[in-house]
């Protein structure tokens, strides 16, 4: 029986087997089952915090293992069925056996990608922060526009993201910080961090020019309490204020918003989605240390690394990514090279090609 994509079958199966063998000769299926035991102990939760920990860990393993083994046990059946069949010349069958081997690479394919989010917070929430650059009401929607990019990525790929702090413009919006939650939501998005450029015919141009906007994405992980990120109280300043702003569907106001300036770094966070100023504090403070540990890597990265061009300076004007609407449609991306042309569909969340060849291209930066 001849297959038609029979080498994608072997390339699938060469790295599946390849993965499974590396994790079948790994502790994890132990380090699961100690897990899986730990959580039948009879106080185990009496720590809430550390049993939570504990479900995280053993859910993430799990996560890692059981898929693979899973994958590499219909890969072999796969191979069985193809070699039971070799000498049939069925047309049925034939299309069936592609349609097994398509599926293969479909289940395949993010699984791979999961290895690449192998990152120390890769498997972390994450914030996602944006800042309109200049250019008035054009910078502004630009900024609207990829938060609604971003938010339309999280409801593809279930991930809850909520937009915890929002400034709001008449054109769009000046600043906006989404807390992003689910497994792997930092490793997925870090590589959304730098300037994204827009060329288009400005709709608030009565002249109908071409304009140029920039818009600026923030990327840190959310940390854990264990990290040590010391802050004294004479570090840093804590406002409250009522929230106020146009408001939207987004936006929970309350009357108990939080902003903490950090005196060393500039740094400033402000939450005023959540229902008491308590709780805002927490996110506010979560904030605060995910962005203190990103300034601090950076700072470290620079002292070591100042000549490696693939550790540049997130800098205004050193886009990321372009994306143009006229004269023509096309969304390309300056480190990677991938380009799509159905600009509408990037603009509606569907940028996995855009992760997947950043997370693909920042590997090869690090060997």
């Amino acid at each position: 029986m001849f297959i038609e994509n029979k080498a994608l079958f072997d390339e699938v199966k060469e790295a599946v087997t390849n993965i499974w063998k590396r994790l079948e000769a790994s502790d994890m299926e132990k380090r699961i089952k100690e897990l899986e035991v730990k959580t039948q102990e009879s106080d185990f939760w009496n720590d809430n915090k550390a049993a939570e920990k504990t479900f995280a860990e053993l859910n993430r393993l799990k996560e890692g293992y059981y898929p693979w083994q899973e994958l590499y046990k219909e890969v072999l059946d796969t191979e069985e069925l193809m070699d039971m069949y070799s000498s049939e010349d069925d047309m049925e069958l034939q299309k069936e056996m592609e349609a097994q081997i398509s599926a293969l690479d479909e289940k395949y394919r993010p699984l791979k990608l999961k290895t690449l989010l192998d990152g120390k917070f890769d498997k972390n929430n994450m914030f996602l922060t944006i800042h309109a650059g200049a250019g008035g009401t054009e910078a502004c929607d630009w900024a609207s526009m990829l938060l609604r990019m971003y938010l339309r990525w999280c409801e593809r790929h279930k991930f809850k993201a909520d937009v915890i702090d929002i400034l709001e413009d008449e054109g769009g919006i000046k600043s906006a910080t989404v807390k992003v939650t689910g497994a792997y939501a930092f490793g997925y998005l870090k590589g959304e961090a730098g300037v994204h450029r827009l060329v288009r015919i400005s709709p608030f141009d009565a002249a109908k020019r071409r304009h140029t906007s920039f818009t600026s994405v923030y990327a840190s992980p959310e940390i854990d309490d264990d990290i040590e990120i010391e802050l004294k109280p004479e570090d840093y300043r804590l406002d409250t204020y009522r929230a106020g702003g146009a408001g939207g569907q987004h936006v929970n106001k309350t009357d108990s918003a939080v902003r903490i300036t950090h005196y060393a770094t500039g740094i400033v966070v402000q939450c005023q989605n959540e229902r008491s100023q308590l709780m805002n504090k927490d996110v506010a403070f979560k904030m605060l240390r995910s962005k203190l540990y990103e300034y601090y890597k950076k700072k470290q990265e620079e002292e070591h690394q100042k000549d490696a061009i693939a550790k540049s300076d997130i800098a205004w004007g050193s886009q990321i990514r372009s994306y143009v609407f006229q004269p023509y449609t096309l969304v390309k991306d300056n480190r990677t090279k991938v380009e799509a042309g159905n600009i509408n569909a990037v603009m509606d969340g569907d940028i996995d090609a855009f992760i997947e060849a950043y997370l693909n291209w920042s590997k090869e930066q690090e060997q």
